[in-house]
């Protein structure tokens, strides 16, 4: 049994049936139209010439029609013009603008007169070409002339010309006093004069400028006769079209002979002694022949040759009209019949001899796009999109197989080329702007809307507009946001409540809040198609709604097909689910941003006297990053970060710090040397105070056995006053204001030598922790003399295996560790040289920096933030190599990196609210950056930057205290820090 998935050998393809078919049509078909053609050439040849001369001679009246008729209705206009009857030139200007108007609507006017019985003249000329201008003298600028002539009451003439410019602007004027011109000895003049409607004369040939025309005249009023010169130079113009064969002859001519019209227009003025029309005779031998003894049929033999000849009178051009002589010799004319009849026979006769190979190769050819349409279709099958298209096919329902490919080839192609440029955007706003843009295209809309739910409601709010491929803001609109049950909602929107998409129209007045819309399309009906967005929860995401421009065709049809609509729906699934993927992402991304500004809080909450630190750090680093990017400085022209880039610089300033929630709080806010949970000044107050009661004991006891009370006085108070003055020594040295002088360590040290006793158990009551500490050595007997200012070896903290940094570790750390954790020796931290640190606690504080470059080590960052931790890590760097907690050198660090280190010392050294120093003023801590600038401590082309561009003025502005914000020199901080000289 054959298999169905194969064809059968046996068949025949289908050209051979088409082949064979073809051949025998053609034959009959061929025998069939050659004997037909062969009869219906001849009729034609009979009777083309006389349909040929008819629609010449329609075309040539038409267009005298076309000539003459504005002409008669723009002077009947024109004529009752009050101005018309001016006395004087002042008031028959008052015509110029009409009279130009009316030059510039009709261009064959040569132009417009007025002519008085008084023998007063007014007219108003074209200056349409420069030998016109040259002839008449006119300015460069000149657009028209007025020449006027007027007669005083003493019978004197003054003829002048005045030019005016295309505003009607007078340029100049010239006078004329030998100018005799009269209107009254004119024709038109007195034909006009005794005939109450128009009057046409006799073309002529105009005096000034040489063209062919004719004069129409109507009275103006009781005194005055307006008249408008026309030229005819399109009616050669027209007969020059009907030239139907190279010797065709066609002339327009009046009741005297002369020639008005004619193809060779030059050939119409004879210019002897004075400028005349030629006889329509004298034109050829064949129209003398014509005029002279014309034949009593339509054929004529003169010059050797039969013409065909056609002549008709025509009522316009003059009081006895015009006439229109056409001849066209009979070889030319039926030339191409004659051809076509025998060309006909050789075809027909070449057919029937190529009618078999030929209908072979047409059955081929008809084939051939079912075969191409097969490739096609296993490309398709292959998702294969850049097949070449297939060719159309003369056959109807083999192209209607082959549009059906390609539209279904291009569905295809458009929904996975759409659905990847979604998918591949990653930004919610372009997102939303290029879901709207894709739709429209593939809609044909004029204008869409995306609406999107937000929070659990149901309500749609409006979230982005297109009009006529431009992105608009819906607010601008006044597009409110809607609920799907709503009663108030319209009508549109409370159908898709309960359907995937609606079809509707829309009028202006029930559009609703999209009136303005329909306004911005200029459209007072609109088709509205609604798509319902779900997400993979088939939930209701949001609405696309499309809006078409009614125009009332059929073609306004095709854009609501339902297969059309389909597509919209399914690539609107596609961008429902790209949608609801940007919005999770950027929930995720505000997620994110929110833990890591918890967290950047929650290190500032940890201390009072640090808080804002890793606010401001942010704000600062962005104000120094945006100089950078906008700079045109050589040193940051390659510094253009990209959307990505802004974000990582973010993220990496919010947790520049965050190393600082493993830092001890009372280490950080550590305000005086002994301060640690509580500041143990107390506990050597305490111990003075023992020993100023045992300096009264002893006064008392010394008494009571008799002594020198006077004597036992002055030596109490010697030693009261000697303890306050010791106390108030170490008090001042607690602060750690001021550097420990040689002096001040020696006179710390006699002090701390100092004893007194104690006669309690300082092992009981304490920690497991400190119990092991105290164990190192063995318990005293009691009572026991101790130093008043005691370094004892419970006072040294261990420090742990695990925090120890060996010099291989792969993180590239480069710090000294010091040998304990903490060193909580009394004379220790009272002999402390400057600051309230010692190198334990110091170590602890700069040991936030590896603790920030582990913990976002640790974190799973995309590769798009992978530069966070070098970013955030890298603000404790010096330029020379000598910072921590990597020792990293300036070509070692990127640029992001440097600008915090800027911005971390800026904002220390500015800052208000740290308990161990005070707050620096914009000059001192400009120059104090600058003398680390000058060490190699800071980058010094972003110190310059940060100079320059005033980032220290801007950050103060928003930041500081008034107080702080004093006078800077610029140029003097730059060539402290060695940057100018």
């Amino acid at each position: 049994m054959p298999s169905p998935l194969r064809p059968d050998q046996r068949r025949f393809p289908l050209h051979v049936h088409i082949s064979v078919m073809f051949t025998l049509l053609l034959l009959l078909t061929g025998v069939v139209l050659g004997i037909f053609n062969y009869r219906q050439t001849t009729q034609i040849i009979l009777s083309s010439s006389e349909k040929l001369f008819n629609r010449i001679e329609q075309d040539v009246r038409q267009d005298l029609r076309a000539t003459y008729e504005p002409i008669r209705h723009l002077l009947s206009l024109l004529v009752d013009n009050p101005a018309a009857q001016g006395v004087n030139l002042e008031q028959r200007l008052v015509l110029l603008k009409p009279f130009s108007q009316s030059l510039k609507d009709n261009s064959d006017l040569a132009s417009l007169y007025l002519g008085y019985d008084t023998g007063d003249f007014f007219m108003v000329r074209p200056l349409r070409t420069p030998q016109l201008k040259a002839l008449l003298k006119a300015p460069e600028t000149a657009a028209y002339q007025v020449w006027s002539i007027e007669h005083d009451r003493q019978g004197l003439t003054h003829s002048q010309s005045l030019f005016f410019d295309q505003t009607l602007t007078l340029i100049s004027r010239h006078d004329y006093p030998a100018d005799t011109y009269d209107p009254r000895s004119r024709a038109w003049f007195s034909s006009a004069s005794r005939d109450s409607d128009q009057i046409t004369t006799e073309p002529y040939v105009f005096f000034s400028t040489h063209n062919v025309g004719t004069t129409l005249a109507r009275r103006s009023g009781e005194h005055a006769v307006m008249g408008a010169d026309l030229t005819l130079e399109e009616l050669s113009a027209t007969l020059a079209k009907h030239v139907v064969t190279p010797a065709t002859e066609i002339v327009l001519f009046d009741a005297a002979g002369n020639a008005v019209a004619y193809p060779d227009s030059g050939r119409l003025i004879v210019d002897d002694q004075t400028a005349r029309l030629i006889k329509a005779a004298d034109l050829s031998p064949s129209l003398g022949e014509l005029l002279n003894r014309p034949p009593e049929g339509n054929r004529l033999s003169a010059s050797g040759r039969q013409w065909i000849v056609a002549r008709s009178s025509m009522q316009e051009g003059g009081p006895q009209g015009l006439q229109l002589a056409l001849l066209v010799p009979e070889d030319e004319l039926l030339a191409d019949a004659y051809r076509m009849r025998w060309q006909g026979a050789l075809i027909t006769l070449a057919t029937l001899l190529l009618c078999i190979p030929l209908g072979w190769l047409t059955s081929r050819v008809l084939v051939k796009p079912l075969r191409a349409l097969v490739k096609e279709a296993d490309a398709i099958r292959s998702f294969n999109f850049n097949f070449p298209v297939t060719r159309r096919s003369p056959v109807l329902e083999v192209d209607q197989l082959s549009v059906s490919m390609a539209r279904m080839k291009e569905t295809l192609a458009s929904f996975f080329q759409i659905t990847d440029s979604l998918s591949a955007e990653t930004r919610f706003a372009p997102l939303l702007e290029q879901v709207l843009f894709e739709t429209l295209k593939i809609g044909q809309a004029q204008a869409g809307l995306i609406y999107l739910r937000e929070g659990d409601g149901d309500c749609m709010e409006p979230m982005g507009l297109v009009i006529n491929d431009t992105s608009e803001t819906p607010s601008s609109f006044d597009i409110r946001g809607h609920e799907l049950q709503d009663p108030q909602s319209p009508a549109w929107l409370k159908q898709l409540s309960n359907a995937d998409n609606v079809v509707t129209h829309l009028g202006f007045e029930e559009a609703g809040d999209l009136q303005k819309v329909l306004l911005a399309l200029n459209c007072p009906r609109v088709h509205l198609i609604g798509i319902r967005l779900h997400n993979r929860h088939n939930e209701t995401v949001g609405l696309l709604v499309f809006l078409l421009a009614d125009s009332g065709n059929q073609s306004d049809l095709e854009k609501l097909r339902p297969d059309r609509i389909a597509f919209l729906q399914a690539v609107s699934g596609a961008a429902a689910v790209s949608i609801e993927s940007q919005r999770l992402q950027a929930r995720q991304k505000q997620l994110l941003d929110a833990f890591i500004k918890l967290l950047a809080g929650a290190i500032d909450a940890k201390s009072p006297y640090t808080g804002g630190h890793c606010q401001r750090v942010p704000a600062l680093t962005l104000m120094l990053a945006q100089a950078a990017a906008a700079s045109q400085d050589p040193a940051f022209s390659g510094y253009r970060p990209t959307e990505d880039e802004w974000e990582a610089l973010h993220i990496a300033a919010w947790l520049h710090d965050c190393g600082k929630v493993t830092t001890p709080e009372y280490v950080v806010d550590k305000a005086t040397k002994l301060e640690t949970l509580n500041d143990r000044i107390h506990e050597i107050r305490t111990r003075f105070e023992v020993l100023k009661r045992d300096a009264w004991i002893s006064y008392w006891q010394a008494l009571a056995e008799g002594g020198d009370e006077q004597h036992l006085a002055q030596l109490r108070h010697a030693t009261l006053a000697e303890l306050d003055d010791d106390f108030a020594f170490i008090a001042r040295c607690n602060l750690g204001g001021e550097a420990m002088a040689d002096a001040d360590l020696k006179r710390l040290r006699s002090i701390g030598q100092r004893t007194w006793t104690r006669t309690l158990d300082d092992r009981l009551g304490v920690s497991w922790e400190e119990s092991r500490r105290q164990a190192r050595t063995p318990a005293p007997t009691l009572p026991v003399s101790e130093s008043l200012l005691a370094d004892k070896p419970e006072h040294l903290f261990e420090r742990i295996e695990s925090e120890l940094i060996s010099p291989d570790n792969p993180w590239g750390f480069k710090l000294d560790v010091p040998r304990y954790k903490y060193n909580r020796g009394e004379l220790y931290n009272l002999s402390i040289a400057r600051g309230t640190l010692t190198n334990e606690e110091r170590f602890i504080i700069n040991h936030h920096m590896v603790q920030t470059i582990l913990m976002l080590n640790h974190l799973p960052f995309p590769s798009h933030l992978r530069t966070v931790p070098e970013i955030a890590g890298g603000h404790h760097e010096k330029m020379d190599g000598t910072g921590y907690p990597k020792r990293l050198k300036r070509e070692e660090m990127s640029l992001p990196a440097r600008m915090m280190a800027i911005a971390d010392i800026f904002e220390a050294l500015t800052a208000a609210d740290r308990p161990y120093k005070k707050a620096k003023t914009l000059s001192e801590a400009l120059g104090i950056m600058a003398n680390m600038c000058r060490d190699a401590h800071i980058d010094p082309e972003l110190f310059g930057l940060f100079i320059n561009a005033h980032i220290y003025l801007q950050y103060a502005e928003r930041f500081l205290d008034p107080r702080q914000i004093d006078a800077v020199d610029p140029s003097g901080l730059l060539i402290k820090a060695g940057l100018r000289a």
